[in-house]
């Protein structure tokens, strides 16, 4: 497959995350989900000459959409290390961060990686390839406990108890390496057309997506990164500094609003003798939807919510 920047990621809510920045020429940015490079680019345009933009990714992929450009820095690493990186290029505040936490087209659209049920391909799931544990490894060696665990709390699948017992008797008799096999097992009659899987049943494509959600947060471990790279955040925003998180599944925009609200991903409000709340963050506007324009040129959009918020 040829990788470019157009076909890598079309940017979610675009203006919307960068307008939320409220971007100073000359301030320090950081960029934790580069990507396909969209919401990178744009930051950079609005940077002046002493402005400076701090851009993430764990993917390899990613990398082939680097900016040249003396104002930029590419960080290969997971979002989770930001005070580390930030520590190692002698960075003790930020002016401003942008997290679109979506997964990009490129890896659903990406027939060997396993992160789309469309698709037979290899249990892979992770955004980076040079270490950790696939999807194909937890699937054959979790206990039937926590196979139903993730899937009832990053899955949110009723039926989650049920589904992990099916897994687990079926892999006592054989493997399951392929997205082929794990549908096989659940009973799923797909068509293969034009090496894309079509089903019919719209409930049954739901679950399937929350399924393979769920194995793909278990794998990249993105709740546990998430709230240590927003810890991270609001530590080393300044103050006036802006946080502009583009979620897109209930998980994480709870996390991202109970940060914002209270400092803390449970949300657990602190308040002084007087009464008066104790938080780092203020949240500076409503919940942002993509435009009906958007949602027609880009469907992914579809569940994308931004949330703003501004260092106390």
């Amino acid at each position: 497959m040829i990788i470019t920047a157009e076909t890598y990621h079309v940017p979610v809510l675009l203006h919307e995350s960068i307008d939320g920045l409220a971007i100073q020429p000359n301030g320090i940015y950081v960029d934790v989900t580069f990507g396909g490079g969209g919401h990178s680019k744009e930051i950079l345009r609005r940077l002046g000459p002493k402005g400076h933009l701090f851009s993430f990714d764990q993917d390899a992929d990613a990398e082939k959409n680097i900016v040249n450009d003396d104002r930029f820095t590419f960080v290969r690493s997971n979002f989770r290390y930001l005070k580390n990186w930030m520590r190692y290029y002698k960075v003790d505040h930020i002016d401003g961060l942008l997290a679109d936490l979506g997964v990009s087209s490129h890896h659903f659209d990406d027939e060997e990686r396993g992160f789309s049920f469309r698709y037979d391909a290899p249990l892979d799931m992770r955004m980076n390839q040079r270490a950790g544990t696939t999807a194909a490894e937890i699937l054959n060696n979790y206990s039937e406990e926590q196979l139903a665990d993730i899937l009832y709390i990053y899955g949110e699948l009723k039926q989650a108890r049920k589904l992990a017992k099916t897994i687990v008797k079926a892999r006592a008799k054989k493997s399951i390496e392929t997205t082929g096999d794990l549908l096989t097992i659940l009973g799923v009659e797909a068509i293969e057309e034009n090496a894309q899987l079509s089903i019919v049943n719209a409930q049954l494509k739901k679950d399937l997506a929350r399924l393979f959600q769920a194995m793909r947060i278990e794998v990249n471990h993105e709740m546990e990164a998430l709230k240590e790279m927003l810890t991270s955040a609001q530590e080393l925003l300044g103050k006036g500094g802006r946080l502009s998180v583009i979620t897109y599944h209930s998980l994480e925009d709870r996390i991202v609003k109970n940060m914002m609200k209270a400092g803390n991903a449970e949300g657990k409000v602190e308040q002084d003798f007087f009464g008066r709340v104790n938080a780092p963050l203020k949240m500076i506007e409503k919940v942002i939807t993509p435009s009906a324009d958007e949602l027609e040129q880009n469907p992914r959009s579809r569940s994308a919510k931004l949330r703003i918020a501004e260092k106390n």
